[in-house]
């Protein structure tokens, strides 16, 4: 059985990691470097970097950046934020990651997700969803999740799929940073629409949460990201809980 996999988040603005709730009230966590290699070896699965101003403010993300952090961790990287272009990600790989995660723009040109399929490999090509729910469906959200698009969620990670999405990174708008427990319904929902991985964030608080959305949300990963920043669950501690009630997971 394909293990499960733990990942922290940083979530970066102006050089730092920030997290909020439901995308609003950002505070400084702390120094991206520093917490990238301390994750690292403390045993995250992988780790996830997100511009998340890039978009709004038109700009690249910080490829400096991303490259002292590459510098210091051995696991799999995934870097996002205002990419638009096979060059973005061409730079962002030479800098040190091994994946990419695209969402405002490839919600506008889908074509872009075949491109850089065709070109760099579906394993690489991680598309983020930011999900809510708008009274009448669950709807996918751009530009940092100021803007809502009218289009289906579901709808679009079957469409995604089909362009060349090797991975899912699904996030819960109404669940992020709540740490009162993953969307669990939403999670299933995709994780049955789509054969690539699903990787399940918003809302993680306790180890109970991860269990349950990786039984009953059907997840393949789980991220998190203030509850790491801040010292509230440790991942070894995620691990134990869940493996000890039949999850397999990388110790």
């Amino acid at each position: 059985m394909v293990k499960k996999r733990i990942i922290p988040c940083l979530d970066i603005r102006d050089g730092r990691t920030v997290k909020g709730v439901n995308f609003v009230d950002l505070k400084d966590a702390g120094d991206p470097v520093a917490l990238g290699a301390a994750y690292a070896q403390q045993g995250a699965d992988e780790l996830t970097f997100l511009d998340i101003t890039a978009t709004v403010e038109n700009r690249k993300t910080f490829a400096s950046l991303v490259e002292k952090i590459a510098l210091h961790v051995d696991i799999p990287f995934t870097v996002g934020g205002g990419i638009t272009s096979q060059d973005d990600v061409k730079r962002l790989l030479d800098s040190g990651a091994d994946k990419i995660t695209i969402n405002s723009y490839a919600v506008s040109h889908p074509q872009l997700i075949e491109e850089l399929a065709s070109r760099f490999g579906s394993q690489c090509v991680v598309v983020a969803v930011d999900t809510r729910w708008n009274g009448e469906f669950h709807e996918v959200y751009v530009h940092g999740g100021r803007r809502p698009t009218g289009k289906g969620t579901f709808d679009w990670v079957k469409e995604a799929e089909k362009r060349g999405a090797g991975e899912f990174l699904l996030t819960s708008m109404d669940h992020d940073g709540t740490k009162g427990g993953f969307a669990l319904e939403v999670t299933a929902q995709v994780s049955d629409l789509v054969q690539a991985p699903v990787i399940a964030s918003g809302g993680g608080g306790r180890c109970e949460h991860f269990y349950d959305v990786f039984t009953q949300g059907k997840a393949d990963a789980a991220l998190a990201a203030s509850i790491f920043h801040f010292g509230e669950v440790e991942i070894a501690a995620i691990k134990s809980y869940i493996g000890e009630r039949g999850i397999p997971v990388r110790r």
